[in-house]
């Protein structure tokens, strides 16, 4: 039989096939059980109007055989096999797909699903194999052909005989070479791991003899191997049931045995959905933050699956950076896949899941924050720092869209609320959501700062993470409120006598509070009298659009130019130290210049900011012990 040769275009796509464009090479095996998936369903879709088939759906079957003796591997299907035309046609011409032929003449039906459809997963077995046989026997006909190829340098085609109808793809696995092991794929438990990964719901029967040793039948200790004839594939995807089908505890197991955790997730979201973007997805929210999520090695993504086939392990595209800590699948038989299924184009379809995947997501979160609020609580102390990072990440281009998932403590209700809440519960006549930033809680409580707003009533947000004054910053107002700080410079909540009497205060004290700020020698931008302490006698506060806790923020990144903030500190006219101070202006300006030091000093011990020269703030005060 003389030997055909491929095309010239055929054989360098073969080339970069079996080198370039599968970057596993246990590929080979989805591809061709992939094929043989849909070489049964042609058949079975010609059973459902033609009687003379006489084949029901449980009569089809993929067969997986072994040899390890003469290194064969053997995939076999009873679909509707190839005549001579078709083996000339499908696997003489590459890139030439029966199946995608097959899906257009009948694409009036929407109940078929056609897996391969660009006519070159069948190429990859040349990765793993020295040559390729394929003997087929089309259904309805009493000849059956061998195709046969070693690869680039041609093929043959010749009569041979075959019992039944289908197709026998037998693969002769390539001996083992330097830093390749190409005899893993004769290997029961690779290829039944093979399979379960990328294969598990065909839905078809996947069948192949394994061998186990049992215990001889009475005997105690004396074991004989016994060979037992397996189904591979579990066929029925979870996400393709009816939910009213699934029991929490299945949810849960397949959730725990796909993602490799072992915690039950928080959240369950299965949805199918069709139109634009046509699709299956099962999601979870877990119930804890995997050790590595706030780092650089987490990977988002989910699993990608065309027609119940794994595509990708983790397709980053489907998730957008806000919501990453969700695990899932999504099975949908619209993807434009390219040459190979294991590369995905980013068209049009793709971003419509996404973006409909997204909105879902948050509709369900909001569903969550509703009406089950402890489980909200639970999950946002997982997960609200990545909320918080993706309304500020991007100039705030998701803002809108994440603004009514955060959540902050309030220090009127002690607990975590929404600025919907706050908003709510705010007083007759209050113009700002009022937040104070700090490390803790507990030490935001004790802030100098937050005194004239609680003793006006008004509720106070703490901000305790590092994203989130700069996300307020950029989400800049809630239902028309705007936010503003405690430690901001223009609080505005004094009243008019109070307002008056300050600024008289402010400028019969002048030149003291000049000397002080040159005594400070450049540490402050200015020194003023504070309109917003009580009983405190100093604070620190800011101007401009760097705050003291940002500047905090900023200067631990590692990098070289540090930030600073125009620091104001605030002195409290009616605490008895303003009177000390207005004393010693006239009397001893040397020991008004020490205090200034020492106050400032204090003020930043107070913003949990280490003092610039801990030395000098040591002797001194030691110095006012001795009554130096």
């Amino acid at each position: 039989m003389a030997k055909k040769q491929f095309k010239a275009e055929s054989k360098r796509l073969l080339d970069l096939m079996i080198h370039s464009i599968y970057t596993h090479k246990e590929i080979f095996l989805r591809e061709l059980i992939s094929n043989a998936s849909d070489a049964i369903d042609k058949l079975y879709f010609r059973s459902l109007t033609d009687s003379s088939v006489g084949l029901n759906r449980e009569d089809f079957e993929i067969k997986l055989a072994v040899d390890q003796d003469k290194r064969l591997l053997t995939v076999s299907d009873n679909g509707c096999g190839m005549t001579k035309e078709e083996l000339e046609n499908n696997l003489g011409v590459i890139a030439n797909s029966g199946s995608f032929g097959f899906k257009n003449e009948h694409k009036d039906q929407n109940d078929i699903e056609i897996i391969g459809q660009f006519g070159v997963g069948f190429y990859s077995a040349f990765m793993v194999s020295s040559k390729v046989t394929v003997i087929s026997r089309a259904f309805g006909s009493d000849e059956a052909y061998r195709w046969e190829s070693a690869g680039a340098d041609g093929y043959t085609i010749e009569p041979c005989e075959k019992e039944h109808f289908g197709t026998d793809i037998i693969l002769t696995i390539k001996e083992d070479a330097e830093g390749e092991t190409f005899g893993e794929f004769l290997e029961t438990y690779r290829i039944t791991s093979i399979v379960k990964k990328y294969s598990d719901y065909i839905r078809y029967p996947i069948t192949m003899d394994v061998e186990h040793e049992h215990l001889k039948e009475g005997s105690k200790d004396e074991y004989e191997t016994v060979i037992e004839h397996e189904t591979l594939n579990s066929m029925i995807p979870l996400w393709k049931k009816n939910k009213s089908e699934i029991t929490t505890e299945e949810y849960n197991s397949f959730y725990k045995d796909k993602f490799y955790d072992y915690t039950d997730p928080l959240k369950v979201i299965h949805s199918k959905t069709e139109g634009s973007a046509t699709y299956n997805a099962l999601l979870y929210i877990p119930g804890k933050a995997p050790f590595d999520y706030y780092s650089k090695e987490y990977e988002k993504g989910l699993q990608l699956y065309s027609n119940g086939v794994l595509i990708m392990e983790r397709c980053a595209d489907l998730l957008p950076d806000h919501f990453s800590f969700v695990k899932g699948l999504v099975d949908s038989q619209d993807l434009s896949l390219n040459i190979s299924r294991e590369m995905l184009q980013h068209d049009r379809q793709l971003k419509l899941i996404a973006t409909s995947l997204d909105k879902k997501i948050k509709n369900e979160l909001v569903k969550m924050l509703k009406d089950e609020r402890e489980t909200y609580e639970k999950f946002y102390k997982c997960f609200g720092l990545q909320l918080k990072i993706g309304a500020y990440t991007g100039y705030g281009m998701n803002k809108e869209h994440l603004k009514d998932l955060l959540m902050f403590y309030s220090a009127e209700q002690k607990k975590l609320i929404t600025f919907e809440e706050y908003v709510g519960a705010m007083k007759e006549g209050q113009e700002y959501i009022f937040y104070a930033a700090g490390q803790s809680v507990e030490q935001i409580a004790l802030l100098p700062q937050t005194e004239l707003v609680r003793d006006k009533g008004y509720d106070i947000l703490y901000l305790t993470d590092d994203v989130d004054e700069f996300a307020l910053r950029i989400i800049d107002e809630y239902s028309g409120k705007k936010f503003k700080s405690v430690s901001a410079n223009d609080l505005n909540l004094a009243t008019e006598d109070e307002t008056q009497e300050i600024k008289k205060c402010k400028e019969d004290h002048k030149d003291m509070f000049d000397f002080m700020k040159t005594a400070l020698d450049g540490k402050v931008k200015n020194v003023t009298l504070s309109s917003r302490l009580k009983t405190h006698p100093v604070c620190l506060s800011s101007e401009g659009e760097i705050s003291i806790e940002m500047e905090k923020v900023l200067n631990a990144m590692p990098v070289d130019q540090k930030i600073k903030a125009d620091r104001v500190l605030e002195i409290n006219a009616s605490h008895p130290i303003f009177k000390t101070l207005s004393s010693l202006y006239g009397q001893d300006k040397d020991k008004l210049a020490l205090y200034a030091k020492l106050l400032y000093n204090q003020a930043l011990l107070i913003e949990g900011m280490s003092v610039d020269d801990p030395t000098a703030f040591s002797n001194a005060i030691c110095d006012l012990m001795v009554g130096k």
